[in-house]
């Protein structure tokens, strides 16, 4: 998987280990705090905004809403603008899109439940998954009867499915069925998972139905039909017939033989029948596991649905936003020149690998973009450098105090 641009590290944490720099200047160390804890505030307006903009132009898409509820935000939604105002929520969050061929493949594999799932996307005008941060753990799988293996499970830390609904008119023209789900035609779901595993990717769909592979359908069906014809062509159906025969010509039946070879068949059939059901009910035993998943993930990794998932991920990109930034002010601070933004890049990342064992790649083109809209950034012949502590803290100062503007008039 390639590097991404999510920092795994909170904000307390980071801006602690660039204070460490002004360990011997209590004043700076101060300054410091006071200085980024006014950008955290702004940021957090900034986010204010966003919710502001997402709830408003959703409202008439959110399945939470009753239909009478939605009916008074037409001509005040505007499709455009919500999915435009997401879009920027996940990129400054460090989300990246999943892409289709990520998703395919994990339809046609399974690590953890071993089982296919069948989902009709007709179901959906547009769907999308969203993730950010991966991690590797080892799980012990079912592979064989009682033998079970420990594999490697690739999981991703977060993770955004977007669902929007086909209208009415088209689901019905597809024949598709929503079934018990409260959904309604046209909707727009959103919903967000933490450690869902790769290749399970699939079973955060709501209508991703269980169905046999071909292999379960083989096990099941081939030893029971070429079994079963061959035991009754063998044992059962000659035993019926010789009796049958005795019985109408007046000869006297041999019951021991006759009832000895009928046994055998039956017998035969029974731990034939024993062992298709066996197979049938390893099947139903895999989507009781899914079954298990399924509520898990729902009960536990879910972190937020539809206008609440707004929150969480309103939340994760204000944090992303202030990490950059207190990331890009501290090393440009620290630096004697001007860093060209690759050179800041290349600091950052190999601090990240040096001092806590992370490789990320660090977006320092977002990063200055936002020191340069609050101020505190400058760039010259393609060079970056920050303003000194006590000018940054004026100038943020008044960055926060002309958020709100009242003009007051009055009367003479």
């Amino acid at each position: 998987m390639t590097l991404e641009h999510y920092i795994p590290f909170n904000k307390e944490f980071l801006l602690e280990q660039q204070i460490t720099a002004f360990a011997e200047d209590q004043e700076k160390a101060s300054d410091f705090k006071k200085l980024f804890d006014i950008i955290e505030h702004y940021y957090h307006y900034e986010s204010f905004n966003l919710n502001r903009n997402l709830k408003q132009n959703y409202a008439l898409f959110d399945p939470d809403l009753s239909e009478k509820e939605r009916k008074r935000f037409i001509g005040k939604s505007d499709f455009p603008v919500f999915k435009e105002t997401l879009l920027t929520v996940l990129k400054r969050g460090n989300y990246y899109r999943i892409d289709n061929e990520t998703l395919a493949s994990a339809i046609k594999e399974s690590d953890l439940i071993g089982l296919n799932l069948s989902i009709d996307f007709n179901a959906f005008k547009d769907f999308e998954l969203y993730a950010r941060g991966h991690h590797k753990a080892k799980e012990k799988v079912k592979k064989y009867f009682f033998w079970k293996k420990e594999v490697e499970i690739e999981y991703y830390d977060r993770v955004l499915v977007y669902l929007n609904y086909s209208d009415a008119d088209y689901l019905h023209k597809k024949k598709v069925k929503l079934g018990k789900m409260p959904i309604d035609p046209g909707s727009i779901a959103l919903k967000i998972f933490k450690r869902v595993p790769k290749n399970d990717l699939e079973t955060i769909f709501p209508n991703a139905i269980p169905r046999m592979s071909v292999k379960d359908k083989m096990l099941l069906w081939v030893p029971g039909i070429f079994g079963g014809i061959s035991l009754l062509s063998a044992k059962v159906i000659p035993a019926l017939i010789n009796m049958y025969d005795a019985y109408q010509t007046g000869e006297t039946i041999d019951l021991l033989n006759s009832k000895t070879s009928l046994n055998q068949g039956l017998i035969a059939l029974g731990i034939l029948s024993a062992y298709c059901f066996r197979q049938y009910n390893n099947f139903v035993n895999k989507k009781i596991r899914y079954s298990k998943m399924l509520s898990d993930s729902l009960y536990f990794k879910n972190l937020g649905n539809n206008s609440g998932a707004f929150y969480s991920l309103l939340n994760s990109s204000e944090e992303e936003v202030l990490k950059e930034t207190i990331l890009a002010y501290s090393f440009l601070h620290k630096s004697e020149n001007p860093l060209t933004p690759d050179e800041l890049d290349s600091q950052i990342e190999s601090w990240f690998k040096t001092k806590l064992k992370t490789d990320l790649d660090f977006d320092v083109n977002d990063a200055l973009l936002k020191l340069k809209n609050i101020g505190l950034g400058i760039e010259n012949n393609g060079k970056w450098k920050v303003i000194p502590l006590k000018e940054a803290l004026i100038t943020i100062d008044e960055l926060w105090d002309n958020v709100f503007e009242y003009n007051v008039t009055q009367k003479m």
